[in-house]
């Protein structure tokens, strides 16, 4: 554990401001890590006062940073998947540390940060505007595309440093300059990130401001971001009570917003289905990060058909599930985030049984290893249980059985939220139907794969409660950016369109 706090100057208290040089003067926030209940260090937050320092340091230097090609900014960021390639073993054990995820999952989160930053630097020479014909002659119509401001990164924390990246990697690229507040629960991982950024920064001669932290409060911190007209965009992951919080903000001063919110993922499971495929991915989809993604599996709808003999296959490698420290090799998930956390999953696990639902397998803490860890829960429940509506992020899984696949869609449509969503079938048709109009609502739809894990070549997000943001691939990068409609008349004459006359009043 000190090995990786070392590696990064994370020990002792640290400040939790960046803007070039390091500041706090706000209320100290002890960090404990979930793995083992130690405290790893104390961050002095950000003050209302340094906030301004913070925030009028990164604007200055969007002046400069827009002013570099894109090109040249994409080197920047090319170097900065550099830096993280040389340190993603060291950032990825901080990333378990802090959050509680396996080192295996925490490693693949620094791959994620590389990747979208090689996705960048392709991007940094391609992103364009058009050409457009003109009704009138010798005139041109273009659009172009230019750099926001200071975007505002609102990040949670069970993706402490990758949710950062991909708002990073396309808003650098674009122009931009960034105002990061970590999670208060994972503070540590976005320093040791900013650490890295001013690094590269520096070295190519880049004020690293272009790189801003503020570890602080949400109801403090957070809102400074979200009431603060010179942070164009916030980009927000969290919970959907906190995005209507941001939204309304954010929304009363017509800023732009990405909103990545609530996820209540469902896999429908077919007759057609292969089953040995269809366990590897609920499973995986339900227990990984210990139900703490946002594209974590919390449904599974099954064809009755199939549905005792997979949810008997299915219950036994609950009841084996190898839940243990982060660090120990072969583990399925470790801790929850916090001890908060663990109750919240046990208090929904008694409002369901209340509610009518059977706790099959698991839903038990498991004290000798810690404060935060419990065993992964499967919960056989009728597809009316009011519990199934909400999202607890936990590993709490909802089996659910069908009879007809409209019945199927009905019941994986059936939530207020809509983030991923997937099929396990080897019929066409429905594999078909289910990608189409009348099927899956949600943003991100799978066949033959599980609701958790996606690319960065897509965008990513949700529809509904989900928020409505994207991020990542695709052509995400544009709402980092302002349209721009431009004429260009090279004719010598003024010609108005839609066929209209204007003549200047003749002298008397």
């Amino acid at each position: 554990m000190n090995d990786i706090l070392t590696h990064f100057g994370l020990t002792g208290t640290l400040p939790g401001g960046f803007h070039g040089s390091w500041l706090g003067c706000g209320k100290p926030l002890k960090v404990t890590s979930p793995v083992n209940d130690q405290t790893l260090a104390t961050v002095e937050t950000v003050s209302r006062e340094s906030y301004e320092t913070i925030v009028a340091a990164a604007a200055r230097a969007f002046i400069e940073w827009r002013q570099l090609p894109a090109p040249r900014r994409g080197e920047i960021v090319r170097q900065l998947g550099e830096a993280l390639r040389r340190d993603k073993e060291m950032l990825g054990k901080l990333v378990s540390l802090e959050m509680g995820k396996p080192v295996q999952e925490g490693l693949g989160e620094v791959q994620e940060m590389i990747d979208i930053c090689d996705y960048a630097v392709g991007l940094s020479r391609m992103f364009a505007g058009q050409v457009f014909p003109s009704e009138r002659a010798q005139h041109r119509i273009m659009e172009q595309w230019h750099p926001l401001g200071v975007i505002g990164v609102i990040s949670a924390f069970n993706f402490p440093v990758a949710v950062w990246s991909w708002n990073a990697a396309l808003a650098l690229v674009c122009g931009n300059t960034v105002l990061w507040k970590p999670s208060s629960k994972t503070p540590l991982a976005a320093i040791a990130v900013t650490k890295l950024a001013a690094q590269v920064l520096i070295a190519n001669g880049v004020h690293p401001a272009v790189c801003s932290l503020v570890v602080g409060r949400g109801a403090e911190i957070g809102d400074a971001i979200n009431t603060d007209t010179r942070v164009p965009l916030v980009s927000y992951t969290g919970s959907v009570s906190g995005g209507r919080h941001v939204g309304t903000l954010v929304q009363q001063r017509f800023g732009r917003l990405i909103l990545e919110l609530g996820g209540n993922n469902a896999v429908i499971v077919s007759r057609h289905a292969d089953l040995d495929l269809a366990l590897k991915a609920v499973y995986f989809g339900a227990v990984g990060t210990a139900g703490q993604r946002c594209t974590s599996t919390r449904r599974v709808i099954v064809h009755e058909s199939v549905y005792d003999s997979f949810v008997s296959r299915l219950s036994e490698l609950y009841a084996n599930a190898v839940v243990d420290s982060p660090f120990t090799p072969g583990i399925h998930h470790g801790p929850l985030v916090d001890k908060a956390a663990l109750e919240t999953m046990m208090k929904a696990i008694d409002t369901i049984k209340q509610q009518g639902g059977r706790v099959r397998v698991g839903g038990e803490p498991i004290p000798r290893l810690g404060a935060c860890y419990v065993t992964p829960c499967l919960v056989e429940a009728p597809s009316t249980l009011p519990m199934i509506q909400e999202e607890t992020f936990a590993p709490i899984l909802y089996c659910l059985k069908y009879q007809s696949f409209e019945e199927a869609i009905a019941l994986q449509n059936g939530v207020p939220q809509g983030l991923s969503s997937a099929i396990i079938t080897r019929d066409q048709r429905e594999a078909e139907l289910f990608v189409s109009a009348t099927g899956s609502d949600c943003g991100l739809a799978n066949v033959n794969t599980g609701t958790s894990g996606a690319e960065i070549g897509g965008a990513f997000g949700g529809e509904k409660e989900t928020g409505g943001g994207r991020e990542s691939g695709s052509d995400s990068w544009k709402v980092y950016m302002r349209r721009q409609t431009t004429v260009v008349n090279f004719s010598g004459d003024l010609t108005l369109a839609q066929g209209l006359r204007f003549e200047l009043p003749k002298a008397k």
